[in-house]
């Protein structure tokens, strides 16, 4: 009698494999066709292979909590001539003696080639360029890694085994075992904080744009100014009376709805002990920048002494960040995930500038002020403009 193959199916659009879970039948029993047989597993559902055509099982080949990919033979059914011709699927039972032994030896060697992955030709790269790293994980693996208290940006530098790369928990098992032999430290409270909000952030879309703006008048107002302002005080009054001339730039995508702000509250980020943290200063736009020189340096002392009060932390629609600080001239901060915006300052240096009255290169001091946004609230050319007008309110400072 001929043998039909019991394939692995495609069992959805992004499944690459499936892990056994149970066999329903045993070596010898007679199915129907489109019976139930073995249980398996995928990273979205528990699902079922059918046997092909009705007949005798002839033969299991698999291995229970094992991954196989789309397509590889799980077994074989002994069906009648007629429906090994209808499907078109044949192969000469293992217990027929027309078959040569050295054919059966090739047959299981390709079965077993199936299963395996194809190995990069490139090497010495960090990580094999066939590696997705965790992008499908079965529930399994996800029960093992919500246990161990991980998270799927956790995995990806894992190079897998699976289908298409996936990553095994074999594989998430050797991880672990490797980790066990480096030096490890204890991360601080804050600094998985930060990490949490940063993975819920970059789950959208985001983008940059930038524009260097001369920084003299602003610099010239702070010197004569009593209370001298920081520069990312001017930049946050600045970001405050754009977004009160229109707020739709500050809203949040939420289904199909754009959620405007009810007011306008900024925060500005503080360098603490491992982390960041972010003060808010409310209703910016009604306040005079000078008036706001005092709660923003006593925001920014109670901050590296973590004692920002209730009023001050959480519920501000975007963020200003001073990177400039560091000597940095160009970043792109990430907005936090209940926020579309981040402004950010660059340091400024003195450059060349074009003097159209004087006809020759003057100099200036110049910085880069970057503006980083959810996409999918904002397109670059609506970035573009509010950028351009908190440039145009930082050029006269006099008005904020």
């Amino acid at each position: 009698m001929p043998s039909i193959p019991i394939i692995m199916p495609q069992l959805g659009e992004s499944i690459a494999e499936a892990t056994i879970l149970s066999l329903l039948v045993k070596e010898g029993d007679q199915v129907r066709a489109d019976q139930d047989i073995i249980e398996v597993e995928t990273n979205k559902a528990t699902m079922f292979v059918t046997a092909p055509c009705p007949g005798k099982v002839e033969k299991l080949q698999v291995a229970l909590n094992e991954s196989y990919t789309v397509g590889a033979v799980l077994g074989f059914v002994l069906a009648s001539q007629e429906d090994a011709n209808r499907l078109g699927l044949e192969r000469a039972s293992v217990a027929d003696p027309a078959v040569p032994q050295e054919n059966t030896a090739a047959e299981a060697a390709t079965q077993e080639t199936s299963r395996r992955t194809v190995q990069p030709t490139l090497h010495g790269l960090p990580v094999p360029v066939s590696a997705s790293g965790a992008s499908y994980m079965s529930p399994r693996l996800r029960a093992r890694m919500i246990e161990l208290g991980l998270q799927a940006a956790d995995m990806a530098g894992v190079a897998g085994s699976g289908g298409a790369g996936r990553v095994t928990v074999e594989d998430f098992e050797r991880f672990i075992k490797q980790l066990d032999n480096q030096k490890q430290t204890q991360a601080s409270t804050m600094r998985v904080a930060v990490a949490d909000a940063m993975r819920r952030s970059w789950a959208r879309p985001l983008a940059t744009v930038a524009l260097p703006v001369c920084f003299d008048p602003l610099l010239a107002h702070r010197r004569n100014a009593a209370a001298k302002p920081g520069p990312a005080l001017y930049a946050l009054r600045a970001l405050a009376l754009a977004l009160a001339e229109n707020s739709a730039p500050a809203g949040r995508l939420i289904g199909n709805r754009i959620v405007h702000p009810s007011s306008i509250d900024v925060g500005f980020a503080v360098e603490a002990e491992d982390g960041v943290l972010v003060p808010v200063i409310r209703n910016a736009h009604r306040q005079p920048l000078m008036s706001l020189v005092h709660r923003y340096n006593e925001l920014i002392e109670l901050a590296h002494q973590r004692r920002l009060p209730a009023d001050a932390t959480g519920g501000s629609i975007a963020t200003v960040t001073n990177f400039g600080t560091f000597g940095l001239t160009w970043a792109t901060p990430i907005p936090l995930p209940e926020q579309t915006l981040v402004l950010g300052m660059g340091a400024a240096r003195r450059v060349p500038s074009w003097d159209e009255t004087k006809g020759q290169f003057m100099p200036v001091m110049e910085a880069n002020v970057t503006l980083s946004f959810d996409h999918r609230v904002l397109d670059g050319g609506a970035a573009g403009r509010l950028l351009a007008r908190i440039s145009q309110l930082l050029s006269r400072p006099e008005s904020l």
